[in-house]
């Protein structure tokens, strides 16, 4: 046992670790339904994320609809396109990867921020986008609930945010920042996908670590 008296656990300590590193950002998805009293957890969980100033800016709205939720689809089919466009070189290949699983998935929710958050000034004055901060805890907060449940995340950024909060009938102000698609899969990839994919590399903690001052990087 730690000498620290707040400690967890080994066994709860090891669980809290293994959710974090074998959570993935995923993208194929097995059909089947979560159950309501597994979906309230994970949303109770993203609920009990810090928050800035306690504002608790995050909104979920969750997509029963099959006609929303292929509207949704197709909103990132479309930035998809300009996305790979935006890439050039890069086109070709960034067209093969699966970028999101929203026809496939159990549950689909859109994460957002709510409106009249310039009321919040506490912890917001000199860095407005705490509120991004919060909303992006309570995100990783459900993630890793899902995680250890068995359940598989993603989280899809390909979209316009203008055209979904449109679409979702969102107030002015509020913003949509996240496409979540939840459910069951057949396996959770061993390593994240776009590096098993050769999209891209991790790059090592000691590479990001600094101290005192800020030191160059590539």
């Amino acid at each position: 046992m730690s000498s620290n008296e707040f400690a967890f656990t080994k066994p709860e300590m090891s669980g809290v670790y293994r959710a974090i590193h074998q959570r993935r950002d995923m993208r194929h998805f097995k059909p089947g339904k979560i159950e309501p009293e597994i979906l309230h957890k994970l949303l109770d969980a993203a609920h009990h994320a810090p928050s800035v100033g306690l504002m608790q800016p995050w909104r979920f709205i969750r997509i029963t609809s099959a006609e929303v939720r292929q509207a949704i689809y197709d909103l990132v089919q479309e930035e998809r396109m300009q996305t790979a466009h935006a890439l050039g070189e890069r086109e070709s290949e960034f067209l093969h990867l699966k970028v999101e699983g929203i026809q496939q998935c159990g549950e689909l929710f859109v994460a957002g921020l709510c409106d009249h958050r310039e009321r919040f000034i506490f912890g917001r004055r000199t860095l407005p986008e705490m509120d991004l901060a919060s909303v992006s805890c309570a995100i990783q907060n459900l993630w890793l609930a899902a995680r250890a449940e068995g359940l598989g995340m993603g989280w899809v950024s390909i979209f316009d945010p203008i055209k979904l909060a449109k679409l979702l009938n969102m107030p002015e102000g509020a913003k949509p920042i996240a496409i979540l698609c939840l459910g069951y899969v057949d396996e959770f990839y061993k390593n994240p996908m776009l590096v098993e994919e050769g999209w891209a590399k991790e790059r090592p903690l000691s590479e990001l670590m600094m101290e005192n001052t800020w030191a160059a990087t590539e």
